[in-house]
């Protein structure tokens, strides 16, 4: 089977699994032809997804006590919005990806991307890519661990990202103010600031229920933002107001 149906892969493996009730990383590499690195890259994956538990040289059955509390999918608004995201990326990019559901949306799509360079301050992001099995190269900016945001802030992580310049930035928002920009919950606004400083590109991806939302803390004003990327059920109002500030808006629609 070719290394290039990760897909396919993952449901065989998957399939196995079900018939034999455990399997190994040896049995796999020699089963479809790869390295064993490919395969701890499937099984982690999977266990990411809530689909198996790895063991030590293998995996096992997710048990099913645990099945009832695993992660709840992505929207399919959000996976919309990341498909449009990863079309803007163009292979042997720079790139930032802030922490956030919806930017880590984007993160299974990336490993088709050849030569990507990405920093990222969120641990779940940085998992998630180094499972890819064309995984990019990976940065991390460091700094202080904030809980709120589940990612570094602080003056070490603004450091690090002044050391470095980049083509574009996919960034959150807790909502999007249509006079001011993006806000947040988050008191912790320096590191989105400086990531934006750093990239030629910003782009804000959100679901369209959060534009409108009124948050007391802005976070990029519209004079720092270049695209937003939202879902086709913005009403025609707001796409006005966006589009009249300059910023290049996209509205992915679902799949047909």
């Amino acid at each position: 089977m070719s290394k290039r149906n990760t897909p396919q892969r993952r449901h065989t493996i998957l399939s196995l699994l079900a018939e034999h009730g455990e399997v190994s990383v040896d049995e796999l590499s020699k089963a479809f032809a790869t390295s064993e690195v490919t395969i701890r890259k499937d099984l982690a994956a999977l266990e990411t997804n809530g689909l198996l538990l790895r063991r030590y040289g293998g995996a096992v059955p997710m048990p099913q006590e645990l099945i009832a509390d695993s992660a709840q999918p992505v929207s399919q608004y959000k996976q919309a919005i990341a498909r449009a995201g990863v079309a803007c990326i163009k292979e042997h990019a720079r790139i930032i990806i802030d922490s956030g559901t919806t930017t880590a949306a984007m993160i299974p799509q990336l490993g088709h991307k050849p030569g990507l360079v990405v920093m990222t301050n969120s641990l779940n992001v940085a998992s998630a890519l180094s499972e890819l099995e064309h995984e990019p190269v990976l940065l991390m900016t460091g700094g202080t661990w904030d809980p709120h945001s589940e990612s570094f802030q602080g003056q070490v992580a603004e450091q690090v990202l002044r050391s470095y310049d980049f083509d574009q930035l996919f960034i959150g928002a807790d909502g999007i103010d249509l006079a001011r920009g993006t806000t947040t919950f988050n008191e912790l606004l320096g590191l989105s600031r400086v990531m934006a400083d750093v990239a030629r590109e910003v782009i804000v991806m959100v679901e369209s229920d959060k534009i409108g939302r009124k948050i007391p803390n802005l976070e990029l004003p519209w004079s720092s933002v270049q695209t937003l990327i939202t879902d086709d059920r913005l009403d025609v109002e707001a796409r006005a107001s966006i589009t009249a500030r300059g910023v290049n808006l996209i509205c992915a629609a679902l799949p047909a």
